[in-house]
């Protein structure tokens, strides 16, 4: 890279490029070694991924956070770094800030009042170990300089840094300036890139589909949802949660914990009644009261609507009575063993993290850095790790930050 006389040329130790969740805890580290640290980012402010997550409260981590709780082409990677940062560890922090929380369902942990208070953490952290944050700043090149790297910003300034970290996260909610930079770049000096796909996503149904199950639109219930047919490994995924019935499709924790592990022309099954014997149910309501409505019996174990819903799909209506046990049956399959074909997601436009990324083999699970160039990092959402719904990508953001932190 060529620079001008009129470029602002600056030396130091490490240059951040992205102030999101695992950006601000690395510079906060690296600072805290006495590095000198620049962090940079095109948007106006810090962490804006964390100030809308958990509907404004964090999600901030998980406490049964595991390497078994996330995704790519090899899960065990995020082992080392998860083992020596763990989610009692940022608990901690919080609590050290007077961050006050709380636990939701699954082991998700919230903030009480907003999660602008991470943010402030962390940039409170960072400030105290001497980072620079330069907000508005993108990077307009970047290269290799001798041992290390130049980059030209956007501000007209050139850095000259022994350590550069990816930080950028991935391609989802591109309305908040998401980008495949990291991707990009990563690339530029060699590195392989795994297949990138939206993930935590809501999923979409064809018209005709979606024009049956209109009447359900808004409706949601506790579901138990998998993938129709068998991972590699041999097993099927399955999440237990909410399911919500959308103009679009499905949404709802359990799909969007599904999403991530769906493929194009693959089917889902649903148990919109887990637990119920749905069969045994309908026969003992015959059997006290054979005059009922079927709708009706229905509409005591799934929601009146639903309940209606499916009847009408299966082509079932008229008094218990009238209804054999063969069709009983069918009705408690159409309930809980409902599979059906998505036809796409909604896309990056609204899922919450980017499946794939950087490949795991190309980095040291140690220190995140790059095994074949030398003083590269890449951290967060850019490497080829994704978490389940529920906290577990914060988590993966802090504890990949803190082992890039401890080395760049």
């Amino acid at each position: 890279m060529v620079t001008s006389a009129a470029s602002s040329l600056r030396s130091i130790d490490v240059l951040i490029v992205g102030a999101g969740a695992a950006g601000m805890m690395c510079a906060a580290e690296a600072g805290r070694r006495g590095r000198s640290v620049l962090i940079v980012d095109h948007a106006r402010n810090p962490g804006e991924k964390i100030r809308i997550s958990g509907g404004g409260r964090c999600n901030f981590t998980n406490l049964g956070t595991t390497p078994a709780n996330f995704l790519g082409e090899n899960p065990r990677f995020a082992t080392s770094a998860l083992k020596r940062f763990t989610q009692h560890d940022f608990i901690k922090r919080v609590d050290r800030a007077g961050i006050a929380w709380h636990e939701k369902t699954l082991g998700q942990l919230f903030c009480d009042d907003s999660a602008k208070q991470i943010v402030r953490m962390l940039t409170d952290d960072m400030r105290s170990a001497g980072a620079v944050l330069k907000m508005g700043t993108g990077v307009d090149r970047v290269a290799r300089h001798g041992d290390g790297f130049e980059a030209a910003l956007s501000d007209g300034s050139v850095v000259r840094c022994p350590s550069l970290v990816l930080a950028t996260g991935g391609k989802s909610i591109p309305k908040m300036g998401a980008t495949g930079w990291a991707y990009d770049t990563a690339r530029q000096f060699g590195l392989r890139v795994t297949e990138t796909r939206p993930a935590l996503v809501p999923l979409t149904f064809e018209p005709g589909l979606l024009e049956k199950l209109a009447p359900l639109s808004g409706l949601s219930v506790e579901a138990e949802v998998r993938t129709a047919s068998s991972s590699p490994k041999g097993d099927r995924p399955t999440f237990k949660e909410g399911l919500l019935f959308t103009h679009r499709g499905l949404s709802g924790p359990s799909i969007l914990q599904i999403s991530s592990y769906w493929r194009e022309g693959e089917a889902i099954t649903a148990a919109l009644a887990p637990g119920e014997n749905v069969y045994a149910r309908l026969k003992a309501a015959k059997e006290q009261n054979g005059k009922q409505m079927l709708h009706t019996a229905l509409g005591h174990i799934v929601p009146r609507r639903l309940a209606e819903s499916i009847a009408e799909r299966e082509g079932v209506k008229g008094k218990l009575a009238e209804i054999g046990d063969k069709t009983l049956r069918r009705l408690d399959e159409a309930v809980n063993a409902w599979t059906v074909k998505p036809v796409g997601s909604e896309g990056y436009r609204t899922a919450e993290v980017t499946l794939g990324g950087v490949a795991t083999d190309q980095l040291d699970q140690q220190t995140m850095a790059a095994t074949s160039v030398p003083g590269l990092f890449v951290i967060g959402e850019a490497v080829d790790i994704t978490g389940w719904l529920g906290g577990y990508n914060f988590q993966w953001a802090w504890s990949s930050g803190w082992a890039a932190g401890q080395h760049c």
